[in-house]
């Protein structure tokens, strides 16, 4: 059989799990350098998605093999298929929406669940196509949250990570994110010490703040492009960190000498023009504060792509406290991600499956 474009796989992935609207995009991006899939005067998305069906009927297409099953009718039930759902919380912190991917294995079992954060500009949708962690969870049977930020609360929709009042516990953005976690604790069965939060950007930066605000709740963190948990007080001090890099100040969220040591997976682009690279360091040194820890490096390259090094501290017993992906080359942008969402570079190493693999290697240890 031909190769197919990656996009096609892709478009046919996100079919399979109910995301029509990511789908959509991917096929946009694709038919707009000319492929032969759009034909002279037809409708190339329709023809694509016609395509995309005889292949979910008859064809295997690389690692996925089409359900055996008949789709249950629309009234069913039972957990027989992925749901993407729209969400709200609100508490003294204001509103959030949120979206939420439910896995078509999720059957009431005990299960992870991913808190993942946008960057400025970027929604929840935005985010779940260009990261594709909906079919990394999909695989592994996981939950996945998207909060997402108002323009009312920020004019750009970044997370605002930079203001002292929205780095601490219990109040603000932290309080929001961490209430709509245990709105859907309360709601589906997720393993309490299977809790995770990534972010990308604004979203990496703040998810390195909930990591210190509540080590008790999230047992790993990733921050991708992002900077360490107090690096500013306000919007001038934010952008000095942004461009020159900071090592982190404490705050209120690291008050108390018996705070729990949290796991952290940190990816960025060594060629990052909006967040400076050195912002990553910052990140690893403030999780590994107080600790003795053994760095490891190695070396890879991607076919095609970039190069990469990674850095793994591990403790005297050979635990894994962090990794360190830096990626020779890249920008701002989501490592290994898809061209249906923003901020993307598929050249990269696959942050989401590197990601995911570190969050499900790292439990929530007493």
């Amino acid at each position: 059989m031909k190769k197919l474009p990656s996009e096609m796989l892709d478009a046919a992935h996100l079919v399979k799990t109910g995301q029509l609207t990511e789908a959509t995009a991917v096929l946009r991006r694709l038919l707009g350098r000319q492929t032969p899939l759009a034909s002279a005067g037809s409708d190339g998305v329709h023809d694509a998605f016609a395509r995309i069906g005889d292949l979910l009927n008859g064809a295997r297409l690389p690692d996925w093999q089409p359900p055996t099953a008949s789709p249950p009718p629309p009234d069913h039930d039972s957990a027989a298929s992925a749901r993407f759902l729209n969400r709200s919380f609100s508490n003294h912190g204001g509103s959030r929406p949120y979206k939420l991917y439910v896995p078509s294995g999720y059957c009431g079992q005990s299960v992870p669940l991913i808190v993942m954060l946008h960057g400025c500009s970027q929604s929840p949708d935005d985010f779940a196509a260009g990261t594709r962690m909906n079919m990394a969870a999909e695989d592994q049977t996981c939950l996945v949250a998207y909060p997402g930020q108002t323009s009312s609360a920020n004019g750009q929709k970044c997370w605002n990570w930079f203001k002292s009042t929205e780095q601490r516990r219990d109040a603000g953005e932290p309080a929001l994110i961490a209430g709509m976690t245990r709105q859907i604790m309360q709601e589906y069965a997720v393993d309490p010490r299977r809790i995770y939060v990534a972010g990308l950007s604004a979203g990496g930066a703040a998810a390195a703040v909930l990591g210190q605000a509540y080590p008790d709740l999230f047992a790993a963190i990733g921050v991708h492009s992002g900077l360490a948990c107090g690096a500013a007080r306000d919007m001038q001090s934010g952008f000095i960190a942004m461009q020159q890099g900071s090592s982190g100040m404490m705050t209120e969220a690291q008050a108390g000498s018996q705070r729990r040591p949290v796991p952290m997976i940190v990816f960025h682009g060594d060629r990052d023009n909006t967040v400076n690279p050195r912002n990553g360091d910052a990140v690893i040194a403030q999780a590994a504060a107080g600790l003795t820890l053994t760095t490891h490096i190695r070396r890879g390259q991607v076919p095609g792509g970039y190069a990469y090094s990674l850095h793994v501290q591990t403790t005297m017993g050979g635990q894994t406290m962090s990794e360190q992906w830096i990626v020779h080359g890249a920008g701002h942008a989501w490592s290994g991600g898809s061209p249906a969402g923003s901020f993307t570079d598929p050249k990269g190493p696959d942050a989401t499956r590197e990601i995911l693999r570190f969050f499900l290697e790292h439990p929530w240890a007493d």
